[in-house]
């Protein structure tokens, strides 16, 4: 067999390994999409829901996974791009700097219903905040802090050398360098790993059954110490606690969260793609 032979065959594998993966996906969107888009309208995301949850919409669901993504951004972004810096910038390479990376990728492999019960013990009853939106989100946030951890010190390690050579040379501080010359380069890289721990944490529902969710709530939460509903675990009590749901209610909430989901990885990938246009490397 010549070279180029060899190279078509490996092409066609490669392709064909990549369709096995991609139509599946595919399909599975599609079904989705065809057996709940009957249910989308703006009664349905707009209102409570009624008569057992088998009418009315999942309004509550929605403002309850909002919330709980915007919180899980506070609670851990910054410390989670903050640790990426240290490691990336300022820890020297050492045993405890390995060891930190190592725990690291762990963490990131330990199943999330753990991590609930780390929150219902820590944050639930030691800290005292109760079945809550803080409890929920600080829970979701320990749980995205590994991908997002690893993901930017990975960005900001491949900003070339010569951007800090050059900075530290014109007499810029260490930080300066950082602010002015890592960060902006290491961006689109930092950004792909925020949503990709967001998107995670948006999709939860192990975590947010032990320090959050409830089954049905009559009122919207009046604070961050309230419980709320979450469309994860909303979509898992109407497909498998009540009676007589009609189907196409429970596709609607599975394709609303697909959609929250994937707008959150459609600006991630927008803002990144005008991101790298302006990279000088």
């Amino acid at each position: 067999m010549s070279r180029q032979q060899a190279q078509k065959v490996v092409v066609a594998i490669i392709t064909a390994v990549a369709a096995l993966v991609v139509i599946p996906i595919i399909l599975v969107i599609a079904f989705i999409v065809i057996q709940g888009i009957g249910a989308i309208s703006w009664e349905f995301l707009t209102t409570m829901p009624r008569n057992g949850m088998r009418e009315g919409g999942i309004m509550p669901a929605i403002l309850g996974t909002v919330l709980l993504t915007f919180g899980t951004f506070i609670a851990c972004i910054p410390l989670a791009i903050g640790t990426a810096i240290y490691l990336a910038e300022y820890a020297g390479e050492n045993r405890l700097t390995r060891w930190v990376r190592l725990a690291i990728v762990n963490l990131a492999g330990i199943p999330s219903i753990v991590y609930g019960l780390f929150g219902l013990g820590a944050f639930v009853l030691f800290m005292k905040l109760g079945t809550s939106i803080i409890a929920g989100s600080l829970t979701l946030g320990i749980m995205t802090l590994p991908v997002v951890i690893s993901t930017a010190e990975e960005a900001i390690l491949a900003v070339p050398q010569r951007f800090r050579v050059v900075s530290l040379s014109l007499g810029a501080t260490r930080w300066q360098t950082i602010r002015h010359q890592v960060l902006p380069h290491a961006l689109p890289g930092i950004l792909t790993g925020v949503i990709l721990g967001l998107s995670r944490a948006a999709g939860e529902t192990a975590p947010l059954l032990f320090t959050v969710a409830a089954f049905y709530l009559p009122d919207l939460p009046a604070s961050l110490f309230d419980q709320t509903m979450a469309l994860p675990y909303h979509l898992y009590v109407i497909s498998t606690q009540v009676p007589d749901m009609p189907v196409s209610i429970q596709y609607g909430t599975a394709l609303v969260l697909l959609l929250f989901v994937l707008s959150l990885t459609l600006v991630a990938a927008i803002v990144r793609t005008r991101m790298r246009r302006r990279r000088e490397w």
